[in-house]
């Protein structure tokens, strides 16, 4: 008999991830209404980088070979830098629900990069999703209108795309790395760059904007840094070491309508019918491109990894 650990633990625990990275949009929403975009990211990076500084006895040692700091260097810079570089952007001229749902790309994106860098399979399907989401993504930039929430949608769609760019090639990167580097030290590794790098961003924002900013968006910017950078990773671990991966990782494309539904109920966002139909033919790109992979993956191949997001 099967034990209730082994079944309802990785559910609960993709659950729980998935709703934070799915509200993390809103929440960075509403903490950029007090904090500069970069200041913000400076603060959730050395937020998390405390938490794991906390922990760090815990954490398995690594086995680096020799020529692994290059990678290392390549995973910072993809992500935190140039991700939230583009996201922290993108998220003052764009809705969040309309940045979620081109979050839904980076599994196709990530499997375009296995096959141009680790000579992983793409089937026909696959390489015909990656086309079917761009489309919707530029039809969803294109239906948008400029409002309060989204003052240069177009502008904000593109900084998005470029973020789960850099995501996929984050994602790469650690396929390469995690064989000799414990995730934890990986991330807590992310945070740490991620704070220096953003730290003169943080010194040369206004001083009155730390002492002015609401309860509100200070609870945001504690969310996006404890709940998101360290609560969903960690969550999303739990289920991969109780799961298979492939499982594990299909949860990813629950974050866009979850961040969806949350850009709608906190923040008011709204949709034409012409983006909800840019949104369906993201959500059939995604589709189809799973379900190539699949057929790949039941063909004795194994399908291009998909890791966390780091909202």
């Amino acid at each position: 008999m099967m034990r209730p650990d082994a079944s309802v633990v990785p559910v609960v625990c993709l659950g729980g991830a998935v709703l934070l990275w799915g509200t993390s949009f809103v929440a960075a929403k509403e903490a950029l209404t007090a904090f500069s975009p970069l200041a913000l990211v400076f603060a959730r990076m050395a937020l998390a980088s405390a938490v794991f500084a906390c922990f760090r006895p815990a954490m398995r040692k690594s086995r680096p070979l020799p020529g692994d700091w290059k990678w290392l260097a390549l995973l910072c810079l993809f992500q935190p830098c140039l991700y939230f570089l583009f996201e922290a952007n993108a998220l003052t001229l764009t809705t969040a629900s309309q940045a979620g749902v081109i979050s839904s790309l980076v599994p196709l994106l990530v499997a375009a990069g296995a096959w141009a860098f680790f000579a992983e399979p793409l089937s026909a399907r696959a390489a015909a999703g990656l086309v079917l989401c761009l489309t919707g993504v530029a039809g969803l930039s294109l239906g948008a209108t400029v409002e309060g929430e989204a003052p240069d949608p177009v502008l904000g769609n593109v900084l998005e795309l470029a973020a789960m760019a850099c995501a996929a090639g984050y994602m790469l990167v650690v396929k390469h790395l995690s064989p000799r580097h414990d995730p934890w030290r990986l991330t807590a590794l992310q945070c740490l760059a991620g704070a220096v790098f953003f730290l003169p961003a943080a010194l040369g924002a206004p001083g009155r904007m730390w002492l002015e900013a609401d309860a509100l968006a200070l609870a945001s910017a504690a969310y996006l840094g404890l709940g998101v950078t360290v609560g969903a990773f960690g969550l999303y671990n739990m289920a991969m070491a109780r799961m298979p991966a492939g499982r594990a990782a299909m949860a990813i494309n629950l974050v866009p309508p979850a961040a969806l539904i949350a850009g709608v109920v906190f923040r008011g966002d709204t949709l034409s019918m012409g983006q909800l139909a840019a949104c369906a033919a993201i959500a059939a790109g995604v589709l189809l491109g799973r379900v190539g992979r699949a057929k790949n993956a039941s063909a004795g191949g194994s399908p291009a990894p998909v890791g966390a997001k780091s909202v």
